[in-house]
């Protein structure tokens, strides 16, 4: 089992950042790959980014990209998005996603509001 924790959501301005962070409990965190997702009023959720276990590799929505970076820091059993040049298009809940294999995403965490405003 693995219970995951966001924090770091909030308000900012157009073209500021915010760095969400996913703590994690569980002994074996190094062994999943950890993902971010985001949900928007009336939209479906989807894919931001994802980062494997051993941080070797990672995936980048393309409205993201380049403006988004995930990353791991496995002793601390936590997972990062730091989020830069926000557009209010980000506008979203974030959830943290853990799973044992790729796109297999099995442990959420509660959802952190993310609000860009113009």
């Amino acid at each position: 089992q693995v219970q995951l924790v966001e924090s770091g959501g909030g308000l900012v301005q157009a073209g500021g950042s915010l760095r969400l962070s996913c703590a994690a409990s569980g002994r074996t965190y190094g062994d999943y790959d950890m993902g971010w997702f985001r949900q928007a009023p009336g939209k479906e959720r989807g894919l931001v980014a994802a980062i494997r276990g051993s941080g070797g590799y990672t995936y980048y929505a393309d409205s993201v990209k380049g403006r988004f970076t995930i990353s791991r820091d496995n002793a601390k059993n936590t997972a990062y998005l730091q989020m830069n040049s926000l557009k209010p298009e980000d506008t979203a809940v974030y959830y943290c996603a853990a799973g044992p294999r790729w796109a297999h995403w099995d442990y959420w965490g509660q959802g952190t509001q993310v609000t860009v405003s113009s």
